[in-house]
């Protein structure tokens, strides 16, 4: 028997139908931009071929990631829809990029003159996209080395070894006051490229906060993260929900051990937690190995058997235990970490709370020993790209 025909103890659901609703939901809010969808660190931890193919049905124009091998990833699973790829390593290899037309984000003059050779080897130019740091302090092209930058790029666009498609920046969602900064910063670079010579097809500056309430902000081009896959960029209390949006993932285990302990009994390591009166615990098999954070050990709560539960003790690597008092729960019974609250499942950013951190991290950690699974309704599967029913990653 091989490890793909065992029947898993752990789970973490992709609803594909979830995804599609996002993005095109985020797509009519913020025409005539189109959209970028995000799909770096493997979609967030849902699976970035499978996500790809979603968002693009849904609307999504490009896709995004953070490097080259995310990209050549997508193109090697038969993905041919527009690519961006910004963070690069210093051998990074861009002439691989231009032979399978991915482009470039460009953060430094030296990326450029790369672009510009690997351009200039082949039968086409490179797709390039100029990032302007406007305030983030990350990567991207310093202000004061902005003009000469464009500069160049116009030289080598006019000389056939580049072909600037696009401009962009990253908000840092700091405060009204800071995002306006930010902004103005922008226009001053778009100023500077247009004087250069350079007529970008796209300029893009906003993410997922930004894109749904700062319209001035959407451009050409939104590049959406977080809010395909139903979390919140928000830090203010405003749910996914409330913005729309419904969570795609699921994470799902089953009860693997259910005893009956007497009051005092100490649970987990260090006994941080000791039953205050007889109480039924059941152990689920996930644990910090699988992503979910130690730092919600005795804060976070799972849905099982029908109640919101709190887990008790300490999160070890692959277990916890939670209290479910006097309560009827049985070996194999399903428990949800997080999902959708619809269901009454706590959400991502219900576990972020817990371990005092945001609801990207709990979704994009959940790791390599949980199976994904997808589903997707049968009306919005087509040919062999479809994934109906429940399928492995």
């Amino acid at each position: 028997m091989s490890a793909a025909q065992i029947d898993p103890v752990r789970e973490a659901r992709i609803d594909l139908d979830a995804v599609r609703r996002n993005v095109a939901a985020i797509a009519e809010r913020v025409r005539p931009a189109r959209v970028m969808v995000v799909v770096k660190a493997d979609a967030y931890g849902h699976g970035a071929v499978p996500v790809a193919e979603a968002a693009l049905e849904a609307g999504a124009a490009w896709l995004g990631v953070a490097d080259l091998v995310e990209a050549v990833a997508l193109r090697d699973a038969g993905v041919a829809a527009p690519v961006l790829a910004w963070l690069h390593a210093p051998d990074a290899p861009f002439a691989e990029a231009v032979a399978r037309d991915v482009d470039l984000g460009i953060s430094s003059g030296e990326q450029l003159e790369r672009a510009a050779r690997a351009g200039g080897e082949g039968s086409a130019p490179a797709n390039v996209h100029l990032k302007i740091d406007t305030g983030l302090s990350r990567n991207g092209v310093a202000p004061e080395q902005w003009a000469s930058l464009v500069a160049a790029a116009g030289a080598h666009e006019r000389a056939g070894r580049i072909r600037v498609r696009g401009v962009f920046s990253h908000l840092a969602n700091t405060d009204a006051e800071a995002d306006a900064a930010q902004a103005a910063a922008f226009e001053r670079a778009l100023a500077e490229a247009s004087a250069a010579g350079l007529d970008p097809e796209l300029r893009h500056l906003a993410s997922t906060a930004a894109a749904l309430e700062s319209p001035g902000s959407r451009y050409d081009l939104v590049r959406i993260g977080i809010g395909a896959y139903g979390v919140t960029p928000y830090g203010d209390g405003r749910t996914a929900a409330d913005l729309g949006l419904a969570p795609a993932m699921t994470l799902r285990a089953r009860v693997v051990a259910v005893r009956r302990v007497a009051a005092g009994t100490g649970v987990s390591y260090d006994h941080t937690w000791r039953a205050e009166r007889a109480t039924t615990l059941a152990l689920v098999p996930l644990g910090y190995a699988d992503g979910v954070p130690r730092q919600a050990s005795g804060r976070g709560e799972v849905l099982l058997a029908g109640r919101r539960r709190r887990v008790v003790g300490r999160i070890a690597m692959d277990q916890f235990v939670v209290d479910v008092g006097d309560d009827e729960v049985a070996v194999g019974d399903p428990v949800v970490l997080f999902g959708d609250p619809a269901e009454g499942a706590p959400t991502a950013d219900d576990w972020a709370a817990a371990a005092d951190t945001i609801g990207y991290e709990i979704v994009t950690r959940i790791g390599p020993r949980v199976p994904r699974t997808y589903t997707r309704s049968t009306a919005s599967a087509s040919g062999d790209a479809a994934r109906t029913g429940s399928e492995p990653a």
